[in-house]
């Protein structure tokens, strides 16, 4: 049950964005009074799952989830209808209107994909705030896994920066995203109440970036392994773990931090094991077989159960700027990570995936802000993707309608047929690559 809802999340969020997207296309072609045949929810070759026509324009919903589209008249487009073009321009058409009405058109869809990732973040800012854990109120310093550790982090180094950005909220993952992004090679600590530099290898931003390691830590702060809930159905729950029991031990391990605890059980897949628990102030041991990815199926108390966590708060009106620096932020991410893959500093077959990934990236249970803050970075991202140069996507028409406006030439039909199937081809690659990538992660 626990993946279904993943899966729901996934396809719900996505569903979302590809009608919003289309949307700003189809609303943008209606105001130049341009004839749209189709607009769908998915891909339909062959078949169509749901189909009604209402007026000049045919809704359904295809059976290939891997995007959507509205068909234009008078354009080439994915449905690469020749025939329609051979015909004299007609007044509804795409390609009988102004280059301006069509450059709009063609980024109907992408600015609806901007606005709409900003319109979630500032909503959330209005009705959640941001929470963060402020580095000052971990008194006794960060508590390191294996691979900071590696790096020449050490248990109770309090950091102070990451190469040239100060430390204030304490998360690893901001250290693993100026590592990766901002090319920062140095983390300044506090040790024993001196100020040393740790040097950081390039080898760490390869490895932070890969997927093989988004679930993973290079530090946290010290807090218990404590349980906030055990799935009904699962090894936690057959060895009769409840909620409040504080893990210690895995077999002869100890396991004082919940980071040791999360460390040590990934050794073990599919595997008895012997947990060592402190109930009610008594130690008491269970016997757990563990799932072959090394989980027992517990939901565990995170750090702002045990830390005070300072809140920002946003009036609604304030909300809306400081969701466009947050969405910027998010943005600007993207587009530093997308220049690192082209420049081969971080590996495609690490880094990049597909739809299985993304949907990993959704909780095994309804979390309303872990879904719209995913739902506004998966717009954004799809905004940004959008806007490549590449043929058959938005932007490699708006390239061609950006170089018609300057030339004052328009590239003929057959040139458009031509680009719009190389750029299939480009997007049928990429698509086999990151599938592939997702294959090989999550079935081999």
């Amino acid at each position: 049950m626990s993946v279904t809802i993943m899966i729901i999340q996934f396809f719900l969020s996505l569903s979302l964005l590809i009608v919003l997207h289309e949307w700003g296309q189809y609303i943008t072609a209606k105001w130049f009074k341009t004839r749209v045949e189709k607009f769908y929810l998915f891909f339909d070759p062959w078949f169509s799952v749901v189909k009604k026509k209402v007026g000049e324009t045919e809704y359904g919903i295809g059976w290939l989830p891997l995007g959507g589209y509205v068909k234009i008249s008078g354009m080439i487009d994915e449905s690469m209808d020749k025939e329609q073009m051979k015909g004299p321009p007609q007044p509804w058409e795409f390609r009988s209107k102004k280059t301006w009405q069509r450059l709009i058109i063609m980024l109907g869809g992408v600015i609806v994909n901007f606005i709409l990732g900003f319109f979630i973040f500032a909503m959330m800012l209005w009705q959640w705030g941001e929470s963060y854990l402020p580095t000052s109120q971990v008194t006794d310093g960060i508590y390191v896994d294996s691979v900071g550790y590696e790096m020449g982090l050490r248990n109770g180094d309090h950091i102070v920066r990451i190469g040239d950005f100060p430390f204030v909220k304490f998360s690893d993952g901001d250290v693993m995203r100026h590592v990766i992004l901002d090319d920062a090679r140095n983390i300044k600590v506090r040790r024993n109440g001196q100020l040393m530099d740790i040097p950081v290898d390039d080898k760490y931003a390869e490895l932070f970036a890969s997927s093989d390691f988004k679930d993973q830590q290079i530090f946290s702060a010290p807090y218990p392994l404590v349980i906030k809930k055990v799935d009904k159905r699962g090894p936690a729950a057959d060895a009769d773990l409840m909620k409040g029991d504080r893990i210690i031990a895995v077999n002869e391990a100890s396991t004082p931090q919940a980071i040791d605890f999360l460390r040590e059980i990934r050794r073990h897949k599919s595997t008895p094991v012997q947990l060592t628990v402190v109930r009610n102030n008594q130690e008491r041991t269970f016997d757990v077989i563990t799932k072959d990815n090394g989980t027992i199926g517990i939901h565990v108390e995170m750090m702002d159960h045990f830390y005070e966590m300072a809140s920002e708060r946003y009036g609604f009106l304030e909300s809306f700027p400081a969701g466009v620096k947050k969405g910027m932020s998010v943005l600007m991410d993207q587009i530093k990570a997308f220049g690192k893959i082209i420049s081969g500093k971080i590996k495609a077959t690490e880094s990049l995936g597909g739809p299985i990934m993304i949907a990993t990236m959704f909780p095994t249970e309804w979390n309303a802000q872990i879904f719209w803050r995913m739902t506004a970075i998966l717009s954004l991202i799809l905004g940004f993707m959008n806007l490549l140069p590449i043929p058959a996507l938005d932007g490699g028409h708006v390239l061609f309608l950006l170089w018609e406006m300057i030339s004052g030439k328009k590239p003929s039909d057959k040139f458009m047929e031509i680009m719009t199937l190389v750029g299939f081809v480009i997007l049928l690659a990429f698509m086999v690559f990151v599938f592939g990538n997702d294959i090989r992660r999550f079935f081999f």
